[in-house]
């Protein structure tokens, strides 16, 4: 081979490595991952946010599920991924919040080890109950009383220890003064079923795959966990109102993290087509509607990283009071 020949080839290896590092981001799929099954209040805003960015980024945005452990298998492996830009985590106040508390020895620190990417919206619990299998329980007040009665007889189903759904029933119970045994699922279709099924009598879920049923008449809602009733489900009162409990909020957030140390110039790309979604007028009526999610005032990383700081002091406290403990 002549010489000049082979110097060319030479440069052309070498300098191929350099090349595919230097390829604009994105150039391949991206996957949001989530800690929580199919049809989790997690996984259809997930599903609904990788359209948009699909489109937006020229690149398939996917959506994958490592369900587990109150959504801490998900958790660990996006704290302990690569920060290449193709990984993020749709974590909630739950994962990353919440499960500090409840946990004595998780494998990552939730706000060390991650990114924050964008903040999602604030997601309303909804006390639950099957109106066929259980007519007795018309109202929040019915709940009480039926409590009170009977302590440690009446359970509520939830996602999985440690989920948000798991800590509003025991904030519930302890706020009232009263004892409700939980049940824990794998996942909210696990819950849900056992709800429609009769296998329990209440469900504080979150407020996203609770519309459909309630519009439907399979369930019944008796209150909702946030300060002001949700569009999304008219005529259900608050539960401060319906419980007569001034004050009680029981509500988690949804945002987007990605491994510790991303790129700034893709968290801004990501972040500036997240913020722009959100604002897109179908999207927000989906959230506000369809789901019942009150969208970010500030969809940006600082005031993510804001929230979750006094979030993790806030639930530290809850957890404190409430009692509640993982198994």
């Amino acid at each position: 081979m002549p010489r000049r020949l082979a110097a060319l080839l030479l440069a052309l290896l070498l300098a191929a490595p350099v090349a595919a590092q230097e390829a604009p981001w994105p150039n391949r799929p991206i996957t949001i991952l989530g800690g929580f099954p199919n049809g989790s209040g997690v996984d259809i805003y997930a599903r609904k946010l990788a359209e948009p960015l699909t489109r937006a980024l020229s690149q398939p945005v996917v959506v994958d599920n490592r369900t587990g452990a109150g959504g801490n298998i998900a958790s660990d492996y996006v704290a302990k991924a690569r920060p290449d830009g193709y990984l993020f985590l749709l974590g909630t106040a739950g994962t990353h919040a919440i499960n500090a508390s409840l946990y004595r020895n998780l494998p990552f620190d939730p706000m060390r080890d991650v990114t924050h990417v964008a903040l999602l919206g604030d997601v309303p619990n909804v006390l639950l109950v099957n109106p066929e299998k259980r007519p007795q329980y018309k109202t929040c007040q019915d709940v009480i009383a039926a409590a009170r009665a009977r302590p440690g007889v009446l359970n509520y189903a939830s996602t999985g220890n440690g989920a948000s759904t798991h800590l509003a029933g025991a904030q519930f119970a302890a706020a009232l003064g009263i004892e409700l045994t939980h049940v824990p699922y794998r996942g909210q279709p696990g819950a849900m079923q056992a709800l429609l099924s009769g296998d329990v009598d209440l469900f504080f879920n979150q407020s996203g795959p609770s519309i459909g049923p309630v519009r439907q008449g399979q369930l019944l809602a008796l209150g909702v966990s946030l300060a002001q009733p949700v569009p999304a489900l008219p005529g259900v009162p608050t539960m401060a109102q319906a419980c007569n409990l001034p004050g009680f909020e029981s509500s988690t957030w949804y945002g987007l993290f990605a491994p510790p140390g991303l790129p700034a110039p893709i968290l801004a790309r990501f972040n500036a087509e997240v913020a722009k979604i959100l604002a897109q007028p179908d999207f927000r009526a989906w959230l506000v509607d369809n789901q019942g999610i009150a969208p970010p005032a500030d969809t940006s990383p600082e005031a993510f990283r804001r929230v979750h700081a006094a979030d993790l002091a806030r639930w530290a406290e809850i957890v404190k009071k409430s009692g509640a403990s993982v198994d």
